[in-house]
This record gives C-alpha cells, sequence and structure tokens, in this order.
C-alpha cells in the first residue's frame, strides 16, 4: 500500500472503509468489528438503553488504519462517526490532530465516497499548510 497525505474514513458500526488517496488513485482498507452490533429495541419498563455499548477495539483498528495520514475526513450514516473521533480524541490524541472534518454521509459508492473526499480537500487544503 502507498503511503498517502490525505485519508477519508467511511464508518457505521458494522464496517469502516478506510481510503489513502490523492489525486489520481486510492488504496482501500475494510475494517469489520470483531462482533458486530445487532439491532437492540428499547422496551417500556426496562433498565438501560437499547444501545449496544462502542466497541472500542474496533474504534482502534480504524484508528490505526490511518495512523500516518497527515489529513483525514471521517464520514458515515449515523453516530459511529462520532464515536470514532471520540475515540481518537480520547486514546490517540495526535491522530485526533489530523482530522479535518466528519461529515454525514449515507452509503456511497466507493468512487462517490473518493470523489466527495478529493473535493472537500482541495478547498481544505487550499487553508491549511500541508506538513510531511
Amino acid at each position: 500500500m502507498t503511503e498517502h497525505y490525505h485519508a477519508v474514513i467511511w464508518i457505521d458500526h458494522r464496517e469502516a472503509r478506510v481510503f489513502h488517496f490523492n489525486a489520481h488513485d486510492a488504496d482501500e482498507h475494510v475494517v469489520h468489528p470483531h462482533d458486530p452490533t445487532v439491532h437492540l429495541h428499547v422496551h417500556a419498563n426496562q433498565v438501560g438503553s437499547g444501545h449496544a455499548p462502542v466497541d472500542q477495539k474496533f474504534l482502534h483498528q480504524v484508528t490505526d488504519a490511518v495512523a500516518k495520514s497527515k489529513a483525514i475526513l471521517i464520514t458515515g450514516p449515523a453516530s459511529a462517526k462520532h464515536e470514532l473521533m471520540k475515540h481518537m480524541e480520547h486514546h490517540d490524541p495526535q491522530i485526533a490532530k489530523c482530522v479535518a472534518g466528519v461529515e454525514a454521509i449515507d452509503h456511497p459508492t466507493n468512487g462517490e465516497l473518493i470523489a466527495h473526499a478529493r473535493k472537500f480537500f482541495r478547498a481544505a487544503d487550499k487553508m491549511t499548510p500541508q506538513k510531511a
């Protein structure tokens, strides 16, 4: 896998698709949790929120996948993107500093995700000096 300056993560509770990319190519890495979350229902008169706990090991694997990236965009359809950002801030603050944005994106194809990330970083890179 080639080392690229930019990375984009699309994450939900079932998988994370990580792309390291530049203007011409992209490398994909998919991370799956050891025990994917099942859909839970909240029932009246029961203790607990009905939500499964955050899989910290999964979030750590995703964080490791972008550890060498200098500019990261985190995307996804629900709360997993924010859970990943909180995990990075708490466990890997140096990596968290490389996060340029956290955005809601439903279920894009790989091509749509990479195109969106390239467009995002074209604008963001004009505002931020790049340091190796």
